[in-house]
C-alpha cells in the first residue's frame, strides 16, 4: 500500500495558528513504529505541473497564487500567510493525491497523509485550501483511466463547497458531502447529495445516515473510483466540529466506505482532511485508524478475483 508523504507537509506557521501542522510529521511516525507501514511504502511526490492545475483552476487565479499576489482579504480567507514555500507545499500535496490514483488502481487503496482541500474553488482559496486535490485527482482519473463514474465521498464536518462548485455541471463526478448544517461555510454550495447534520449528532444517527445514503447513491451510480475525504473534525473533541462522534464511530465510518468500495471493486483514494481537537494525539490516533484499516484490507487482497 503506497502512501504519499513529504517533509514539507508540516509547513511552519506563526505561533498560535490554529491549524495543527505537526500531525503531518506525527502520523507517519506512529504508523512506522506500529509496523502498519514500512519506509518503502512512503512515496515523496514532486510538484504538480501547471498544465494539470489549469484543468481545474483558472489561469488568473493560478498566476496570482504563484506570484504571491493575493490581497489581504484573499489571504485571510485562505487561512495561511502566503509564501513561496507554502505554494510549493500545496503543489506537492496536489501531486501526492494525483499519484494516489495510480497507486489505488494497483493496490485497491492509497492514501495521502495531507490533502482533502475541498474548500478551494476554481478561482479562489478558502478555509486552509488553496488548490483542490480532490478535483485534480478526479480529472486525472477521468482522462488517464477513461472513467465516467467517480464518486467523491466527503465526510469532513465542513461541506466540500469548492469541490461541489467545480463539478456542478459534470455528470461523471458525483459529489456527496455529509457535514455540519450550522458549520463553516455559512453559504453552502449544492453537491449532488448533501446531508446536513445537526449540532451534537451522535454515533448511531451518523452511521445509519451514512450507510443508508451510500446505499442510495450506489444503487444508481456504480462508481469506478471513490475519492474519500476523511476529515476527523467530526469528533466530539474537535474545537471546530460541533459533532459528538467517538473515535470508534469514526473508524466504523471508514469501514462503511471501504466496504462499499470493495463491493463495487472500486479503488479508493483517501485524502486526510481536517481535525482540530485540542489534544494532537487524538487527531493523530483518529487519522491513524484510517491507515491501519486500509493496511489490513490491502494485506488480505483488496480486489475481487
Amino acid at each position: 500500500m503506497k502512501i504519499s508523504w513529504h517533509p514539507c507537509y508540516a509547513h511552519p506557521l506563526p505561533i498560535g495558528h490554529r491549524f495543527p501542522m505537526q500531525k503531518y510529521d506525527l502520523l507517519p511516525g506512529v504508523l512506522l513504529k506500529e509496523g502498519y507501514i514500512a519506509h518503502g511504502d512512503l512515496h515523496q511526490p514532486e510538484e504538480i505541473s501547471d498544465e494539470l492545475l489549469l484543468k481545474v483552476h483558472s489561469a488568473d487565479y493560478l498566476c496570482k497564487l504563484i506570484e504571491l499576489r493575493l490581497d489581504r482579504q484573499e489571504e485571510r480567507r485562505s487561512g495561511f500567510p502566503q509564501s513561496t514555500a507554502l505554494i510549493k507545499r500545496e503543489k506537492i500535496i496536489m501531486q501526492g493525491t494525483v499519484d494516489c490514483v495510480d497507486f489505488a488502481f494497483n493496490d485497491g487503496i492509497s492514501l495521502n497523509v495531507a490533502g482533502g482541500t475541498h474548500h478551494a474553488f476554481r478561482d479562489r482559496a478558502e478555509g486552509f485550501c488553496l488548490l483542490n486535490d480532490i478535483a485534480l485527482a478526479a480529472v486525472y482519473a477521468k482522462e488517464k483511466y477513461k472513467l465516467d463514474k467517480i464518486l467523491v465521498v466527503d465526510l469532513d464536518v465542513h461541506q466540500g463547497n469548492g469541490t461541489a462548485s467545480i463539478f456542478a455541471q459534470d455528470q461523471q463526478v458525483f459529489t456527496f458531502s455529509m457535514h455540519g448544517k450550522n458549520n463553516y461555510p455559512m453559504h453552502k454550495e449544492t453537491s449532488d447529495m448533501d446531508i446536513p447534520l445537526e449540532d451534537g449528532t451522535t454515533d448511531e444517527t451518523y452511521l445509519i445516515l451514512l450507510r443508508d445514503t451510500l446505499d442510495k447513491i450506489l444503487t444508481n451510480f456504480e462508481a469506478q473510483l471513490i475519492i474519500y475525504q476523511c476529515g476527523v473534525d467530526v469528533l466530539a473533541s474537535d474545537k471546530l466540529g460541533r459533532m459528538a462522534l467517538s473515535i470508534d464511530a469514526c473508524l466504523k465510518r471508514d469501514e462503511l466506505v471501504f466496504q462499499k468500495a470493495q463491493e463495487l471493486n472500486a479503488p479508493v483514494v483517501c485524502a486526510m482532511g481536517g481535525g482540530y481537537s485540542e489534544n494532537i494525539d487524538i487527531i493523530v490516533e483518529a487519522h491513524a485508524n484510517t491507515f491501519r484499516l486500509a493496511s489490513d484490507i490491502c494485506s488480505i487482497s483488496y480486489f475481487k478475483k
